[in-house]
């Protein structure tokens, strides 16, 4: 790979990064459609998946003293049934009408819950169970699970604080869980570890700044950007081929 591409996966890092360490999610949302413009999903998806693991296990440790496994239980459950659910519906569904219609949902969603005050709740666990479960599903089938896993976090009562520990402890339970999966079967490549060795230290300066910019948001503007950013990832899926 020529010196222009590692430079722009150097800022491409940096970017994906800075959104996840300001909202909890959203590193691959920014980095999956810019790097398969110059290299093969197949390189991408492990590389975007090593860069995940570093930003949520930053985030984790930063946010540790907020972070209850009794909260990321329930939802890490459900995604394990979800995943081999999702990867049988990738056989037979068509995952562009999925697409779509996951797209059209999360923009209703987030344009309601920014226009409309929604008072939170305290929430059954077995509501943890089924977003993680169609986490698992939808992320297996169409690559775009973490939409169920981050309604279920805002419409919680908890503050930001714990919303963000939530989302980076259970990003970073299936993050290693796929990497393991695809160090295993061969797709971690040498060019995908080299391709990470440029990005690393763009991807730590993203988070970091990100996440300062967190610490000066509040819990309000906290969930509008979640609801901005959401609103984004369903347009980007009604717009994919």
């Amino acid at each position: 790979m020529s010196g222009p591409s590692l430079a722009l996966t150097g800022l491409i890092a940096f970017v994906a990064g800075f959104v996840q360490g300001l909202s909890g999610f959203g590193s691959a949302l920014v980095a999956m459609p810019l790097l398969l413009l110059y290299m093969p999903a197949r390189t991408a998806t492990p590389f975007c998946i090593l860069m995940g693991l570093v930003i949520t296990s930053m985030l984790s440790l930063d946010l540790r003293r907020h972070l209850d496994w009794k909260k990321i239980g329930p939802i890490f459950v459900g995604c394990l049934p979800g995943i081999a659910v999702g990867t049988y519906l990738l056989k037979t569904v068509d995952n562009h009408v999925i697409k779509k219609l996951l797209g059209i949902i999360l923009i209703t969603y987030s344009l309601y819950n920014l226009m409309v005050r929604v008072k939170p709740r305290k929430l059954n666990r077995l509501w943890g169970v089924a977003a993680g479960f169609m986490t698992g599903a939808i992320g297996a089938a169409f690559s775009a699970g973490g939409p169920p896993t981050i309604i279920y976090t805002s419409l919680n009562d908890w503050n930001k604080d714990e919303i963000k520990a939530t989302l980076s402890g259970f990003f970073l339970l299936t993050g290693i869980l796929i990497a393991i999966a695809h160090a295993i079967s061969g797709i971690t490549t040498r060019q995908v570890l080299i391709l990470f060795s440029f990005g690393l230290i763009p991807v730590i300066i993203g988070t970091k700044v990100g996440n300062r910019l967190y610490s000066k948001l509040s819990h309000t503007n906290y969930l509008r950007v979640i609801y901005g950013v959401l609103i984004i990832m369903g347009l980007m899926l009604i717009m994919a081929r």
